[in-house]
């Protein structure tokens, strides 16, 4: 039996899009076990795929390595260049050690590296990331259509019967996501008004999620966007767990480039994705991926955008355009 562990210690889209290479590798290896080292915050999404056997808290490890060297892993994959646990994978001698060769120092920690450029690349970063499995001599090259099969969500913990109530089975319960934490070129508040106007409200019930300062940021900035009937304000009411158990009960999604945008299209969700056209936060490098995932971006170079968190290109896409793609 492998034991792989896969080291992805960022934010949470990025874990998400890490899930496909425990599915390949699942795949290829049946008998393997996989391991996942994330940050605290991210163990539940990490422990809804059926395809990871145990996460294991960044922190934790680093204070107590013995945890790491008991698990006797064959192979760590350095998913997310971590110059600590790529340190700590070598002392506790893990046997095969592998990172990208753009990191210097996983010269002196990994005994398996990849020519890996991100930045640069027209692979999506799921694609990017099941190319770290080639020392493994596992396939690498999927498309798209192929890694929306390998999340396997099943281990979602029930929806707390406190929010179960406010959803609508007779009408297409949509979240609302409209903040990014300042990490993605983000579509006006006036276009979420607009949506909601737009789409009839005898079909639609809305949630605006986001944290509690995002809420607060919202009602300063768009107060009326919470005034409709069908609109429930959710910010700062749900913990990470349980936004996955809500996601996974409602049926879509509409937002920028976020960690509950790919969480939704883990999930099977009606994701809508409204991106920039610009490299490298361009929807080729960051769409999500999933069964009924959808992008919407304007087909033209996008350089002022660089000057301007308020970008002209996304703000070009129309209500219209999103309400499209949810009926």
């Amino acid at each position: 039996m492998q034991r792989i562990i896969l080291s992805r210690t960022d934010n949470l889209g990025d874990v998400v899009l890490t899930l496909p290479m425990a599915g390949a590798i699942k795949a290829q290896l049946p008998d393997s076990q996989v391991f996942f080292i994330g940050k605290s915050y991210t163990k539940s999404i990490i422990e809804g795929s059926n395809f990871v056997d145990k996460f294991l808290d960044r922190e934790e490890i680093l204070q107590n390595p013995q945890l790491l060297k008991d698990l006797q892993a064959s192979a760590i994959i350095h998913v997310f260049p971590d110059k600590e646990i790529a340190n700590l994978a070598k002392n506790v001698n893990i046997p095969i050690r592998i990172g990208t060769s753009h990191r210097f120092f996983h010269w002196f920690s990994c005994n398996k590296m990849v020519n890996l450029g991100r930045k640069n690349s027209d692979l999506h970063e799921a694609q990017l990331n099941l190319k770290l499995l080639q020392p493994l001599n596992l396939k690498t090259g999927y498309q798209l259509t192929e890694i929306a099969k390998l999340y396997s969500m099943t281990k979602i913990a029930t929806l707390p019967t406190a929010f179960q109530h406010l959803i609508n089975k007779e009408k297409f319960n949509l979240i609302l996501h409209p903040k990014s934490k300042g990490s993605a070129r983000e579509w006006n508040l006036e276009n979420y008004q607009a949506l909601i106007q737009l789409l009839p409200k005898e079909k639609f019930q809305f949630f605006i999620t986001g944290t509690q300062a995002e809420g607060e940021k919202i009602k300063a900035l768009s107060p009326t966007l919470f005034d409709f009937e069908n609109v429930n304000d959710l910010t700062g009411k749900l913990s990470l767990s349980q936004l996955i158990s809500f996601i996974n009960e409602i049926d879509g999604l509409v937002a920028c480039s976020t960690g509950p945008l790919h969480i939704a299209a883990a999930l099977g969700k009606k994701a809508v994705g409204i991106f920039p056209p610009m490299r490298p936060i361009h929807p080729q490098r960051w769409q999500p991926i999933g069964t009924q995932a959808h992008t919407l971006c304007l087909s033209k170079p996008c350089n002022d955008c660089r000057k301007s968190m308020d970008c002209a290109c996304i703000q070009s896409i129309t209500p219209s355009q999103v309400a499209n793609l949810l009926f």
